[in-house]
């Protein structure tokens, strides 16, 4: 995810700005830069790479006196729009250099700004949505940066938040926040804004939050706090107790913990602007032509662990929307197979690091036969994107702790999008269902954000009771079995309890033996097609006095009858489900991984990236 940090105050704010930076490393990115503000200009200083790269960049400017200044805006970016490119790093500016802009997020219609603004004329550098922003400020902005601010805001659609700086009010910042997280801190004679907690913590614990759909003007003196419409809000101060290691953890016990709630947007940050009307998805430059997707007789998974299960996932939604046959594989198993490919196959390698070495080497072996490679990973310049013939990132961020959480919902959001592509060009959903799905999945992000802490609660409750337990069972059909799976891999992953997940068909060939009261069976049994045939099978653990918990659709009062516990979430289309029937499994594993004392963030004998067979 990409960092913001601004302050204002006596300071030289160029030396700040670089700590704020420095501290929100954690969070990954790709390219860096500061705007320094002074009556008689705004002075931009950006690189590409990791922060020495910027340092350097600013001392050479240093030496020729520009960086003089005790307001700046600062930011870390984890390219979305654009390549990885000094011209897309932020900060940006309108074409008078006057009005400058840091954003995290997605700005969904950036291209209809972009070409009003080019149009009458102006100019643009970068290839990047925030850019638009810094345009849209400058053409509201008369000496009233405020007013600026909130009227570009009322303008903008997507999730966001952005400061922003202009050279004729240099004693002022303005922030706005629209579902990205966005803080600030307040100092003496000082504030500073960021987006998250550890970019200040070293210069002052106390905070005030911005919440959504409001906007806050920032200067040394103090801060005012605004509705979208104009009117005044009062905002209390609050002091932080963290440590530096608890402040990266965003106030969270662990990284997963923290990465779990950081899903919403995550789901967000890899669909927002690919789905670009109500009834069309654009994958981006980077991907496939429509030519080459539309020829496409077949479609090829490969991946390992975690990433399987994403796959697998999309193998039932692809076959289904598009009715493209699709083939999944353990990528380690594929490339040792000698499979047979053809000319109009297109390969999905999906790996969250882009380094995966089995499914690097399936990737490889399927380009050399002579199908199209598609890598679906969640970093920039990893081997996956320069092995393979386009790309889809899957913008998580980074992720810090071993088992994935947010990872995996954005690479099935990927294959979502990837799924109704295929469905547009194939002709096999007409513009009503696609409508239908495209905006249900637009509600995902918000789904997961209402969900998470109930379900955190619910999860811990259940973990509580069954911590000690020396096997889990989980349970699942069609789309339920790649939950089911990831499921199991993250309880085994990071409590060490031995678990075992099966097609719920299955378990009368084998698993039933392993039944008995001491038990719990874990079943993903939300409402689908399939969903009378999953309660026989809860009907059949629950005959062999196993303890069955369920993960369930909301309003699913049946479901309490076969069960002795639920973990219910929002109701949606069938097949979107998995997006959110992962978490409270994710939920339950954290809980009794914690119970058992175990450390979930480095669980043992795991890496987080595979490079080796």
């Amino acid at each position: 995810m990409c960092g913001i940090v601004g302050y204002v105050g006596s300071r030289p704010a160029r030396d700040l700005l670089v700590s704020g930076l420095e501290r929100l490393e954690y969070r990954g990115y790709d390219s860096a830069g500061i705007a320094l503000v002074r009556p008689a200009g705004v002075t931009t200083i950006r690189a590409v790479g990791n922060l020495d790269n910027l340092k350097e960049a600013i001392a050479e400017r240093t030496a020729s006196g520009q960086t003089d200044s005790y307001t700046g805006i600062g930011h870390t970016r984890w390219a979305t729009h654009g390549s990885v490119t000094e011209e897309n790093a932020h900060p940006h500016y309108d074409p008078s250099g006057r009005i400058q802009i840091v954003l995290n997020g997605i700005v969904e219609n950036w291209a209809d700004l972009r070409q009003r603004f080019t149009e009458r004329g102006d100019n643009f550098s970068s290839e990047t949505d925030a850019e638009v922003v810094a345009h849209l400020v400058a053409e509201h902005y008369d000496g009233d940066l405020i007013e600026a601010v909130r009227k570009a805001f009322n303008e903008l659609r997507g999730h966001y938040a952005f400061v922003a700086v202009a050279a004729d009010e240099p004693d002022l910042m303005v922030a706005a926040r629209k579902e990205c997280p966005l803080v600030v801190g307040l100092g003496e004679g000082e504030n500073f804004v960021a987006s998250a907690i550890p970019a200040f913590l070293s210069e002052t614990r106390v905070t005030q939050m911005v919440e959504d759909d409001e906007i806050v003007a920032i200067s040394a003196d103090g801060t005012r706090f605004f509705s979208a419409d104009g009117t005044a809000v009062e905002r209390g101060s609050e002091e932080v107790d963290w440590d530096e290691e608890a402040a990266e953890k965003g106030g969270f016990d662990t990284f997963m913990l923290k990465e779990i709630y950081e899903q919403p947007d995550a789901v967000a940050e890899t669909i927002a602007d690919r789905v670009i009307e109500d009834d069309r998805v654009d994958l981006g430059p980077d991907f496939l032509s429509d030519e080459i997707l539309a020829k496409a007789d077949r479609v090829v998974i490969v991946a390992c662990g975690t990433s399987y299960h994403a796959g697998l996932i999309g193998r039932y939604v692809i076959e289904n929307w598009a009715r493209v046959p699709v083939e999944m594989d353990v990528a380690s198993e594929y490339r040792y197979r000698n499979p047979v490919l053809r000319e109009n196959d297109v390969v999905i390698g999906i790996t969250q690091s882009g380094e995966t070495a089995d499914t690097l080497a399936a990737m490889r072996m399927a380009r050399e036969a002579g199908a199209k490679v598609v890598a679906v990973t969640n970093v920039m310049g990893s081997r996956a994107t320069r092995d393979a013939d386009a790309v889809l990132f899957t913008r998580a961020g980074l992720e810090i702790g071993v088992a994935a959480t947010k990872t995996f919902v954005s690479q099935v959001a990927a294959m979502y999008l990837i799924a109704l592509k295929l469905a547009e060009l194939k002709g096999t959903l007409d513009e009503p269902e696609r409508r239908e799905l495209i905006g249900e999945l637009r509600k995902i992000p918000h789904y997961l954000s209402e969900m998470i802490p109930a379900d955190d609660e619910r999860a811990k409750r259940i973990a509580e009771h069954w911590f000690e337990a020396e096997f889990f069972l989980y349970l699942g059909r069609h789309v339920g079995l790649g939950v089911a799976l990831e499921g199991a891999l993250k309880l085994k992953e990071v409590s060490y309890i031995p678990t075992d997940a099966y097609a719920a068909g299955e378990m009368k060939h084998g698993p039933i033996a392993l039944l008995d009261e001491r038990t719990p069976v874990v079943c993903i049994a939300t409402d689908s097609p399939v969903y009378d045939k999953v309660a026989s099978n809860i009907a059949e653990v629950r005959a062999r006095k196993a303890y069955a918990i369920a993960v369930a659709t909301e309003g699913n009062e049946h479901i309490h009858a076969l069960t002795d516990e639920v973990l219910y979430v929002p109701r949606t289309h069938w097949l979107l489900q998995p997006l959110l029937a992962v978490v409270p499994l994710q939920l339950l594993a954290y809980h009794i991984a914690t119970l058992r004392g175990r450390n979930v963030d480095q669980p043992r004998n795991l890496a987080k990236t595979v490079t080796v067979e």
